[in-house]
């Protein structure tokens, strides 16, 4: 779960901006020592779940293995909830590593999305449709 000290600590944003919205306070779904989850405020999806990393660190791919450990733990609990809840058809799982990728957020976290058959007319290549002109053409 987050501590409160990491919580105190990680409430300024970088160089001064706005407080980090994981290290308030959050509806915390599932928690384990390392991380824990919560619904995102603006889905994508029917129950888009985010798996945040309960140290501050804005970088996903400098989580050590052990926080990921912890990330893959509740992915796996968050997936079995989704299902139930929603009964999706598939998942895109995504992280966005810096401004240029789209992190808006400058903590380490992991989207869970599901994905319903029909909420795209060509779902096909997936998140390689970030950049639209990489999009998989169907067929």
């Amino acid at each position: 779960m987050v501590d409160s000290a990491m919580a105190t600590e990680a409430m300024a944003g970088e160089s001064g901006g706005p407080p980090c919205p994981f290290c308030g306070r959050v509806a915390v779904v599932h928690a384990n020592a390392l991380a824990f989850s919560c619904w995102d405020i603006a889905p994508v999806s029917p129950g888009h779940l985010l798996i945040v990393t309960a140290r501050h660190v804005p970088d996903f791919l400098a989580i050590t293995p052990q926080e990921f450990g912890a990330i893959w733990e509740l992915a796996q609990k968050g997936k079995e909830l989704i299902q139930r809840r929603y009964h999706p058809d598939g998942y895109n799982l995504g992280v966005n590593v810096g401004q240029a990728a789209g992190q808006t957020v400058a903590h380490a976290h992991l989207h869970l999305m599901p994905r319903y058959r029909g909420d795209v007319d060509h779902p096909r290549g997936g998140v390689r449709a970030v950049l639209p002109n990489r999009r998989a053409e169907p067929g």
